[in-house]
């Protein structure tokens, strides 16, 4: 018998997030964990006249690749990828890790090397993801692994994930239209706007936004959402930022970082655990360094911190700056094959002002 939940969950990815219509090529990448999920997505797709292709990923495999892997075969990007992400209408990507920490001990360039290899396949993706013409989202299914990593039981974590996607509603899509249009004020207010300044015990950094798209983050990609974001003016961050929570990146934790910007810029980077890995990455090619965006959480339902960016970029009362690739659909121009999301919490003293005027105090919003 079929999890009510899921059923719920599969429709709301399928009828909400991605709008999939009769005739639509609809690629579904997940962990092999998630079938459960995955069957009743490929239930919603055929119903609305799509047509599914599954792709079944396991942490035993990208285990088995990289232990022996040659320079050669780190650096190829599968084909059979690339025809996916320039055809395909619509990708639905589930989250489904066995062990959160199986990549641990794979050498950071490896991984580095891996990024560079794929990032045609990232600057295709993001490019269409900012033409429409590729719709997607991405979602977890719940596995004992994320809700260890989140100090969580397993059924705490389900229901965790089930409350931040509306999912445990009636309606889950009514729920997620009222989110559009409460954020949609914020959006509406900084339109034109040309300058961002964040100042309190945990940051004093200044912006350029002029000329930028502000977009209203609802779960039409991501599942679960909530958040205001953009990519501001390249050259313009300057300040610092010491980002409360830890930062997590193919498998590695990275504590107690402090960013300094200069000229849009990281100049200088510390952190308590895995300072190294942290400035390797930075290093990973010469847009990584850049700022690529700045985002507001707005998802006041998710309250606490789980090591999982899709959730905790989302904290309302926190914001985040991601390093690297910008958003083209914002109007960002730096590339990177690098996106990296570090999130500071701002509900204690902690204020934002727009163009001189304040907007934000202390995690709330003041317009």
């Amino acid at each position: 018998m079929s999890d009510p939940r899921m059923v719920k969950y599969a429709d709301v990815l399928v009828n909400y997030s991605t709008k999939v219509k009769p005739g639509d090529w609809v690629h579904i990448n997940a962990g092999r964990l998630a079938i459960p999920l995955v069957s009743e997505i490929v239930d919603q797709v055929v119903k609305a006249g799509g047509h599914p292709t599954v792709d079944l990923d396991s942490d035993l495999i990208s285990d088995a690749f990289y232990r022996n892997a040659t320079k050669e075969q780190v650096n190829w990007a599968n084909p059979l990828d690339m025809l996916m992400i320039k055809d395909v209408d619509v990708a639905i990507f589930i989250a489904a890790p066995e062990n959160s920490r199986t990549l641990n001990a794979v050498d950071p360039a490896l991984q580095q090397a891996r990024q560079q290899a794929y990032q045609k396949w990232y600057q295709i993706y993001m490019k269409r993801s900012s033409t429409g013409s590729l719709r997607w989202t991405m979602a977890n299914f719940p596995t004992a692994s994320l809700a260890q990593e989140a100090d969580m039981s397993l059924a705490d974590y389900e229901d965790f994930v089930f409350k931040a996607t509306f999912v445990d509603q009636p309606n889950p899509v009514k729920a997620w239209q009222k989110v559009h249009d409460d954020q949609q004020k914020l959006v509406d207010y900084l339109a034109g706007k040309k300058e961002i300044r964040i100042k309190g015990t945990n940051a004093d950094i200044v912006m350029n936004v002029e000329g930028r798209r502000f977009i209203n983050s609802d779960g039409d990609q991501n599942m679960p959402s909530g958040e205001v974001f953009t990519s501001p003016v390249e050259n313009s961050a300057t300040g610092w930022v010491n980002f409360t929570y830890p930062a997590v990146h193919l498998g590695r934790e990275v504590e107690g970082v402090r960013m300094e910007f200069k000229n849009g810029k990281v100049i200088r980077a510390t952190a308590v655990k895995n300072e190294e890995f942290l400035n390797k990455m930075l290093d990973t090619d010469k847009g990584a360094r850049t700022l690529g965006e700045l985002g507001l959480g707005t998802n006041y339902g998710i309250a606490r911190f789980t090591k999982d960016i899709l959730f905790d970029e989302k904290i309302g009362g926190s914001f985040h700056l991601a390093v690297g690739a910008g958003f083209e659909e914002c109007g960002g121009k730096n590339h990177s094959s690098l996106h990296w999301d570090f999130i500071c919490d701002a509900r204690k003293d902690t204020e934002m002002y727009v163009d001189g005027s304040l907007f934000y105090r202390n995690g709330k919003f003041t317009v």
